[in-house]
């Protein structure tokens, strides 16, 4: 691991901005200051007054392995990641085999340390048959434990009562919701079927899975998480109805939080016109006016993460009609870049930008020494060039194993120059370094 030396950085952290260098040794930030001198051995990279931000860490991504390697590996993913600007991902459990057994979360964490960029941790899933598992976990061997309260795939929908109240009274640990409710979407699939056959359009997807849906599953996650004292993190709001339900404020202190991902706040119903099934995702993304009250949450503390809920499917797939064309859409590469031009277009500060994709994130999950650019710390570091004219997405290889993204017919302002990870180059000038390995984050629980 060769020590490396930043110089000219405009580092964005912790609510300031400055103009430092940064020497990384032993992959942790030695040293910052407004002037370092090389040495010799050292790689020198020369930011010239780039951004240097905290590697995003991404509090859910769908990396699909193991059970589907047509859609993605823990290999082609972390690739995606680390060229989009992140250094750490939590993986969610619904994989085949699922993550509902201490040996499937074993095999995860081996297949990472084998073959992952980035650096990773697992969510733990539940199912109506593991909850005394689920009790028994030691908080610092996942980074959280994940139920699908409404609709999903296989045996990991928990829609019981009794499960449920189980569940928020004696999870160890942050427990993460997936929020719309099963009965009323099932309902209109079949009312919205009677009326347009097997092709319904993709622009119904948010009227099949409104808000009402939404809210009716948050709002119980809320009252159970009040009444059990439940540490609960909620996650892909897509509504301004289920925002009443968060406190506004800062993260230190709350027990009870929200997550936004990169899609709904950068597409809305509009979208569908142009993009159908590709941005169909679970739960959907909604109106222009809801889109708008997520951006504003973020400014008010009232939403206190930015994460990519990263779900890719093959092209093929996403032709299917509305019934089969599964949900989820590829971000991990360009959420970043396109999250940065809600920057550009002056909708939030980049220091807030930086807060919900990196500091609340290890904040929210007792990250070790990560989240921040601080001396001692693990050296997780992007750095981001703007440009005065947008660069097309076209231009760049597409890294994720589905082989297309959204994004397509973008251009942003702000391409990703560099990551670092653990100390480590993982992307530099459009090139992945296959070297480099991401390491399994600690929990401060």
């Amino acid at each position: 691991m060769k020590p490396i030396l930043i110089r000219n950085a405009r580092l964005v952290n912790e609510g300031v901005e400055s103009m430092v260098d940064i020497r990384i040794l032993n992959g942790r930030i030695h040293q910052i200051a407004s002037s370092l001198q090389g040495r010799q051995g050292e790689i020198d990279l020369d930011a010239d007054g780039c951004f240097v931000l905290p590697g995003m860490i991404d509090d859910q991504v769908h990396f699909r392995d193991p059970g589907f390697p047509n859609k993605a590996t823990m290999a082609s993913e972390s690739r995606a990641a680390v060229a989009g600007g992140i250094t750490s991902f939590m993986d969610m459990p619904n994989t085949n085999p699922p993550t509902l057994t201490r040996a499937a979360l074993a095999e995860k964490k081996l297949r990472a340390a084998d073959s992952s960029l980035a650096n990773y941790a697992f969510h733990f899933g539940v199912s109506k048959e593991n909850l005394a598992t689920v009790a028994q976990l030691d908080p610092r061997e996942v980074s959280g434990v994940k139920v699908f309260m409404g609709a999903s795939t296989g045996n990991m929908l928990v829609d019981d009562p009794v499960i449920l109240e189980n569940l928020f009274a004696n999870c160890p640990t942050i427990l993460l919701t997936h929020c719309e409710y099963t009965p009323r979407i099932r309902q209109r699939e079949i009312a919205w079927a009677a009326r347009f056959g097997d092709d319904i359009p993709a622009n119904q997807h948010p009227l099949i899975r409104d808000d009402e849906a939404c809210y009716q599953s948050s709002s119980l996650a809320v009252s159970l998480a009040k009444r059990y004292g439940t540490q609960l993190h909620v996650l892909h709001i897509t509504t301004a109805r289920e925002l009443a339900l968060f406190e506004s404020g800062p993260l230190s202190g709350k027990s009870i939080t929200a997550e936004v991902c990169a899609h709904h706040l950068l597409f809305d119903d509009r979208d569908y016109a142009q993009l159908g099934h590709l941005i169909k995702c679970n739960p959907a993304i909604k109106t222009a006016a809801d889109k708008a009250a997520l951006q504003a949450a973020l400014l008010s503390n009232t939403l206190d993460i930015i994460g990519t809920d990263h779900a890719p499917h093959t092209w093929q797939e996403k032709q299917q009609t509305y019934m089969k064309a599964p949900s989820g859409l590829p971000l991990v590469q360009h959420a970043l870049p396109a999250l940065l031009e809600l920057v550009n277009d002056g909708v939030m500060p980049i220091t807030t930008l930086v807060s919900k994709t990196s500091h609340a994130v290890a904040e929210r999950f007792a990250i070790e020494q990560r989240g921040y650019v601080r001396e001692g710390y693990w050296a997780d570091l992007t750095i981001v060039k703007r440009h005065a004219t947008p660069q097309a997405v076209a231009s760049a290889p597409i890294l994720a194993q589905c082989g297309w993204t959204p994004f397509q017919h973008y251009a942003f302002h702000h391409t990703i120059e560099t990551t670092i990870v653990s100390g480590q180059i993982a992307w530099h000038h459009g090139e992945i370094n296959s070297h480099c390995q991401g390491l399994p984050l600690r929990f401060n629980r």
